[in-house]
């Protein structure tokens, strides 16, 4: 499988290619160039609109089970490509392939399959009011525009495709301009599946390309994957046109390790929250809080396996640790290490690093003031912070502007459901983390965002209610 593509975009069921800037796509790991993109013109965007509306009456007009079909075909060529589409994820990410085999395309093929399962089983509602009685519709929303980021750039495509898909939407989705490969093998093998043509649509592009799909008039519904700010951005524009919207957003967010936890599970998991993917994960647990009774034999263990981490090539299957995304990423990364300690944190491993790579890095002696305990770094950085008590822990893990995730680790299931229950984040995980099986929605809460991706809640941000109320006699008109 070559990285270059037949063409930069995907527009009514054809690759075409794109009129505006180029887009160079380099492979993180040795910065060469792998592929070279074009974005889509002001008109090319407003071409992908007009098809996916234009085709959307018809896919939405086919039996539910139907469409189901369709995307669980795509589902099965997905597993079936599965180590190639991975290797290209890797190419175009820089994430190992270990990672990319079991996280990626294949969370992808999950979604396309629970949601083409779903699909025959989404209804309405009968609701009696005497003589009369009334019902409601569940229908699509028109065109959805998709925003993806460079983390999961597969993953999220399919995510988001799925729901909209599945309820009889059509969508334009705009990829990261750092990682724009995936999505337009998506779109192949949608169209491969039996997906009409314009129904799922692909234009590339920086910022102006996202406004000018976010204006589009065609557009009924936005849904972002990205930072804070931008999702501020493109809130305030979809308002414009009171379209519906999804911000999944960006997290600073809080892993709980009191002090009966298991040690070993608890250490494990840390990493996860920190390290996957080199750290570029939104939902990461980049504060942990470790109760005092267990602070010193959490750090030993930590800092052991984390020596053992094997950073190199993301293609080499043995690799665990890959780079960053771009030099500018790995930059900002590096400026966050240096303001940590400067604020007086000091580094039990770690650093800045070299090059396309910045190694694991564990801040220890941090404070809840400093900035890389309140701003979201999203690189392989942890911020270890020691706490007494359950109430303090809760307290100061929900002192920020962030809602997106929290973590809790304890033998004691009483006080983990207690603490849950009062930490402000969307989603949580008990002796586990990052964890986001399809079946279980996803997003957060405060800054971090709106609505839900996937589970059945997805099917909310996709659809509409229409109410009907059916008169089944004379009308009793008072005039």
């Amino acid at each position: 499988m070559t990285a270059q593509p037949p063409a930069s975009l995907f527009i009514d069921g054809r690759p075409v290619e794109g009129e505006g800037a180029a887009l160079p796509v380099r492979y993180p790991y040795t910065g060469a160039e792998i592929a070279r993109l074009h974005e889509a013109s002001a008109a090319q965007v407003a071409a992908a609109c007009r098809a996916a509306a234009a085709a959307q009456p018809a896919w939405a007009a086919l039996a539910p089970a139907e469409r189901g079909r369709v995307l669980a075909r795509a589902a099965a060529i997905i597993r079936d490509r599965n180590a190639d589409l991975s290797r290209l994820e890797t190419l175009d990410t820089g994430k190992p392939i270990q990672e990319t085999l079991v996280a990626d395309w294949e969370s992808g093929a999950a979604a396309l399959d629970f949601f083409g399962g779903l699909a025959a089983g989404v209804t309405g509602q009968m609701i009696p009011l005497g003589r009369d009685w009334a019902y409601t519709r569940r229908e699509p929303l028109g065109v959805c525009a998709g925003i993806g980021a460079w983390n999961y750039p597969s993953q999220i495509a399919c995510w988001k495709a799925a729901p909209a898909l599945v309820m009889g939407n059509a969508m334009v989705f705009k990829p990261s301009e750092e990682t724009p490969l995936g999505a337009l093998k998506l779109a192949e093998i949608l169209i491969e599946a039996g997906l009409p043509a314009g129904v799922f649509n692909v234009v590339q592009g920086r910022a102006e390309v996202g406004a000018a799909l976010i204006s589009d008039r065609h557009v009924a519904k936005v849904s972002l994957t990205g930072s804070v700010p931008t999702g501020r951005r493109v809130y305030a524009a979809a308002a414009e046109g009171m379209r519906h919207v999804t911000m999944e957003l960006g997290g600073k967010s809080p892993l709980i390790v009191f002090d009966d936890a298991s040690l070993e599970d608890a250490v494990g998991a840390a990493m996860l929250a920190n390290f996957y993917s080199s750290g570029q994960i939104c939902s990461n647990g980049t504060r942990v809080f470790v109760q005092d009774g267990i602070r010193d034999r959490f750090l030993a263990r930590l800092a052991e396996r984390v020596r053992q981490v094997k950073i190199g090539d993301p293609l080499d299957p043995e690799t665990q640790h890959g780079p960053i995304v771009s030099p500018a990423q790995a930059d900002r990364i590096r400026a966050m290490i240096a303001a940590g300690q400067a604020e007086g944190a000091r580094l039990l491993c770690g650093g800045p690093g070299a090059g396309a790579f910045v190694p694991p890095t564990v801040f220890v002696d941090a404070t809840d003031a400093m900035s890389i305990a309140r701003d979201e770094i999203f690189g392989p950085v942890m911020t270890t912070l020691v706490f007494h008590d359950e109430d303090e822990v809760v307290t100061r893990a929900n002192a920020t502007g962030f809602g997106l995730a929290a973590g809790v680790f304890t033998q004691d299931l009483t006080r983990a459901h207690r603490v849950v229950a009062r930490l402000e984040a969307g989603t949580c995980w008990i002796n586990a983390y990052n964890l986001t099986p399809v079946e279980m929605p996803f997003g957060g809460v405060k800054m971090s965002g709106i609505g839900r991706e996937n589970g059945a809640a997805a099917i909310e941000h996709y659809s509409q209610i229409k109410s009907v109320y059916v008169g089944m006699g004379g009308v009793d008109a008072p005039y």
